[in-house]
C-alpha cells in the first residue's frame, strides 16, 4: 500500500474515533478533562519507545496490546471515558492511530470552543510568557483564538514550526541552514 493511502487510512481511522470520543465527552460534561487525560497518553507515547513500539507494532496481538494498555491506563490513573477508550482501541487493533486520535480531538475541541487549533514545534520548551505571546501574534493572523500545542525537537536546532489547519509556518533553523546549503550548492 502506497503511503499517502496508508496516511489517509490512519487519518480517518483517527477523525472517526475523534469524533466518537468528543461526542461522549460532551454528553458527560468532561471536554476539558478527556482532553487532558489524552494529552497525558500522549506525552506517556513521546517519553517511552516501549510505549510507541507497542502502540505501532503489528506483532502484538489484540489481547497483548489490550492487556498492556489496561495496566498502563491504570498505573497512569487514566480511568473513565479515556481509559475505556483506549481499550477499546487496542481491542479494535487501533492503537496505531492514536496520536492522531489525540490530534484530531484537539482539532475538534478548539473548533467547539471557536479556537483554531495550532501545532507547534519547537528547539526547546515554551514558557508560559513565550505561549502567551505566540497565541497573541496567531490570534492576529487568524482573528480567532488558538489552542496551542507544542511539540520539543532538540533537532530543529532554534526557532519554530508553526501548523493552524493546512498553513505551515517554518522558522526553524534546520531549514534554514538546508535552504543556505542548497543555495550555496547552485552558486558553486
Amino acid at each position: 500500500m502506497p503511503v499517502a493511502d496508508t496516511s489517509q487510512l490512519i487519518s480517518g481511522v483517527a477523525e472517526r474515533y475523534a469524533s466518537s470520543l468528543f461526542d461522549l465527552a460532551l454528553e458527560a460534561g468532561s471536554v476539558e478533562s478527556v482532553g487532558s487525560d489524552l494529552d497525558t497518553f500522549q506525552r506517556m507515547i513521546d517519553d517511552s519507545a516501549d510505549l510507541k513500539r507497542l502502540i505501532v507494532s503489528p506483532v502484538f496481538s489484540a489481547d497483548d496490546q489490550f492487556k498492556a494498555i489496561s495496566a498502563i491506563v491504570a498505573k497512569a490513573g487514566i480511568t473513565g471515558l479515556v481509559g475505556n477508550f483506549l481499550k477499546v482501541v487496542a481491542r479494535n487493533r487501533r492503537l496505531f492511530a492514536v496520536p492522531g486520535i489525540v490530534k484530531s480531538y484537539r482539532e475538534i475541541a478548539a473548533r467547539h470552543r471557536g479556537e483554531v487549533a495550532a501545532e507547534v514545534t519547537s528547539a526547546h520548551a515554551l514558557t508560559a510568557a513565550q505561549q502567551t505571546e505566540l497565541k497573541a501574534a496567531l490570534k492576529g493572523v487568524t482573528g480567532k483564538d488558538v489552542a496551542v500545542n507544542v511539540t520539543v525537537d532538540p533537532s530543529i536546532l532554534g526557532g519554530l514550526i508553526v501548523k493552524v489547519g493546512s498553513r505551515q509556518i517554518d522558522t526553524s533553523l534546520r531549514t534554514k541552514l538546508s535552504s543556505l546549503k542548497l543555495a550555496l550548492k547552485e552558486v558553486g
